[in-house]
């Protein structure tokens, strides 16, 4: 292994904020979550075939984005402890306004793994009820998306030629269709 790799380096902490860390490990730098906090993204698809999605504007990104529902685990101090599933029906409900009568957990996916330690856990939100709005709580100003999957990729070439940012969690939905 190259000496950046080498386990005798130890890990050191150059930033720490409330919700990202910035991390040293040799030469390889890196950021992550600080306190343990996790993400939940949720795979909402209705009984008709829509996918439920959510757009909001992403200041790293500096525009709106088109993603999958999501919300962080254990972000506030009365929720340290709360499980993954809880948290992602919970930001399903606040966010899209949909209700899951069951979750089922798909596993844990590393979105850009050279560069960010944070997984996500993938949750499939099952028998959907609406029972609200949506839009996120504060001033989240999350805008809900219902889409047909036999659409998606239109829509999603649509919203990028409108400037829209696309989350490469979209992937997870295009499968096939983008090979032609």
């Amino acid at each position: 292994m190259p000496d950046h790799y080498d386990a005798d380096h130890p890990v050191e902490t150059m930033w720490e904020g409330r919700f990202i860390t910035a991390k040293k490990k040799g030469r390889w730098e890196y950021v992550g979550r600080a306190r343990g906090i996790r993400a939940a993204v949720i795979l909402a698809i209705d009984p008709e075939d829509h996918v439920i999605l959510v757009d909001q504007y992403r200041v790293p990104l500096g525009k709106r984005c088109i993603e999958l529902p999501a919300g962080l685990v254990g972000d506030d101090d009365d929720k340290a402890d709360e499980h993954a599933a809880t948290a992602a029906a919970r930001e399903l409900e606040e966010e899209t306004g949909y209700h899951a009568g069951r979750i089922e957990n798909l596993g844990e996916f590393y979105s850009s793994p050279g560069m960010v330690s944070e997984s996500f856990t993938l949750f499939r939100a099952h028998d959907l009820v609406k029972v609200g709005e949506g839009g996120g709580v504060d001033s989240e100003d999350i805008v809900v998306h219902r889409v047909p999957l036999s659409g998606l990729a239109q829509a999603l070439e649509k919203w990028r030629g409108e400037g829209y940012a696309i989350d490469v969690k979209m992937l997870t939905l295009l499968g096939p269709s983008i090979l032609g």
